[in-house]
């Protein structure tokens, strides 16, 4: 196996089939595949710093305001996250841009004859150490996938910090069936002397305090460092739940010695979450929330709308997802973000509402039942997000 892309051979058109065909079914999972794939990369995640984002939900925004927060303070920056919205390279960053297709088509070459068996995340993953290392990314903050100890981003070498958002009820069939069980896979990404910083609350801090405890990470919390947390202003990301976000965003940049970047952090934008749109004199607010703990936050942060355009994957907990969003709005409409959605039909029948399979059509049907004036609040889904972004031209 060879540690660079040197004399790989690859269209600039990506194969990007290949690469969303190798799904974790069937392959164990942790950082094995991972760290064996950055090796073979020559270890380019040890040429820089990294930040880990774990937790269940606001890892995405989180990861937005750091990144924004190093750009301000002066430090050449990379941002994994995941999923996409709109176009693959939007997982890979430095300095804020997409990397270009070309760089992906390079690596897929380069993982199709010597990637092994990995699967799509590990791969991704591999791409972006070695795109941040060629690039010379000083930090790169870094998104789990699914948990923290068991997740591939815990292959990753030179971690300065890891921030961990929150803990709720997700990926139970993975985690484990408990909050507490959840919070100790994500608190596994704890490592010895390196500071874990979180907004993480009642029991779940209680499992996240025994494990840093346990491994020798220094624990910081709004409660032990509220100067680290506190905030000058509100951000730019709207509703409560960014403030929490944008609090454990500003503690780790001061924690990390970046506390210039704090004002810069606040500016962040992040598409699909409360992002707004203006269609026809109507308001369209798009949210990637997908679990219960997610969509109880975005109804707290919209608690009316006149319409509800929503779609859920059937692997999802669809029922609790929707239920305290069914208050929002008394006009629904019902869509499949995917294959494996639950079916619109279904979710009609039971909840009452329209069900529009197709979701450029049900986007048109929601608009409709819209009033001059009114709000279509989206969500469900960030593939449904990523959708709607793309049909309501967002960039």
């Amino acid at each position: 196996m060879t540690g660079t892309l040197t004399g790989v051979s690859a269209s600039s058109v990506p194969d990007y089939e290949w690469l969303f065909a190798r799904t974790r079914a069937g392959r164990e999972r942790g950082p094995g595949a991972a760290r064996a794939l950055l090796d073979a990369l020559g270890r380019p995640d040890a040429r820089f710093r990294s930040v880990r984002v774990v937790g269940t939900n606001g890892k995405g925004s989180t990861c937005a305001m750091l990144d924004a927060g190093l750009r301000a303070a002066g430090v050449r920056s990379g941002r994994f996250t995941s999923p996409h919205l709109t176009h693959f390279e939007e997982r890979v960053r430095v300095d804020g841009d997409p990397i270009p297709p070309a760089e992906t088509a390079a690596f897929i070459a380069w993982a199709r004859a010597h990637g092994g068996d990995a699967a799509f995340f590990d791969l991704t993953l591999a791409l972006a150490a070695r795109v941040f290392a060629a690039r010379g990314v000083e930090v790169a903050v870094m998104e789990a996938g699914v948990g923290g100890a068991t997740d591939a981003t815990q292959a990753l070498e030179n971690v300065a910090a890891v921030a961990l958002t929150n803990v709720a009820l997700d990926h139970v069939g993975v985690l484990g069936s408990t909050v507490a069980q959840i919070a100790r896979d994500k608190a596994g990404a704890a490592r010895p002397g390196v500071p874990l910083l979180t907004t993480a609350a009642g029991e779940a801090l209680d499992v996240i305090a025994e494990v840093a405890a346990g491994v020798g990470a220094p624990l910081l919390t709004p409660d032990t460092h509220p100067d680290l947390f506190a905030l000058p202003r509100p951000p730019r990301l709207e509703g409560p739940h960014q403030v929490r976000n944008a609090a454990l965003a500003a503690a780790t940049l001061r924690t990390l010695g970046y506390a210039a970047g704090v004002e810069g952090a606040l500016d962040a934008t992040h598409p699909g979450r409360l992002e707004r749109f203006t269609v026809d004199g109507r308001t369209v607010l798009v949210d990637g929330a997908h679990n219960p703990h997610a969509a109880q936050a975005l109804a707290v942060a919209v608690p009316r709308a006149d319409v509800l355009l929503f779609g859920n994957l059937a692997r999802k907990d669809t029922g609790a997802t929707l239920a305290p969003l069914l208050a929002v709005a008394a006009r629904r409409v019902f869509t499949a973000p995917g294959d494996l959605a639950t079916p619109p039909q279904d979710l009609a029948a039971q909840h009452g509402g329209d069900a529009v399979p197709d979701p450029a059509l049900a986007l048109a049907h929601a608009l409709a039942l819209t009033p001059p004036g009114g709000t279509l609040l989206v969500a469900g889904s960030l593939y449904l997000a990523g959708q709607t972004r793309a049909l309501l031209g967002g960039a």
